[in-house]
């Protein structure tokens, strides 16, 4: 995360050594890395939550694919069996007017 080497961390424990004393700079070191310990377990935490997100994401996406095909296709059966029952219900109603009309012809012949 930050690049800090060895001479730099010398020279700022030198320094806190000074401005704290060595009574305080214990306590001050384990609260500081209590503090970097909370935080990078905050980061990770958020790093995975957002992992995890886009993982669904991706996962969702061929999903609603499928299903948005799926739904065309039952959409397009439903059309053509529409059509189909229009189409046999136009022939039933033939043959029936012609079977009437036959029937008349019969009926007026005898």
């Amino acid at each position: 995360m930050f690049d800090v080497g060895f001479a730099e961390l010398l020279l700022l424990s030198l320094i806190a050594l000074l401005v704290l004393g060595p009574e305080r700079l214990p306590r001050v070191a384990k609260t500081l890395g209590g503090l970097s310990r909370k935080a990078r377990s905050s980061w990770l935490s958020l790093k995975r939550s957002i992992d995890e997100e886009i993982r669904q994401q991706e996962l969702k996406e061929p999903v609603d694919k499928m299903r948005k095909d799926f739904k065309s296709t039952v959409d397009d059966f439903k059309s053509s069996v529409d059509d189909v029952k229009n189409s046999i219900g136009e022939t039933g109603k033939a043959v029936t007017g012609s079977k009437s009309d036959s029937k008349d012809s019969r009926s007026d012949g005898e």
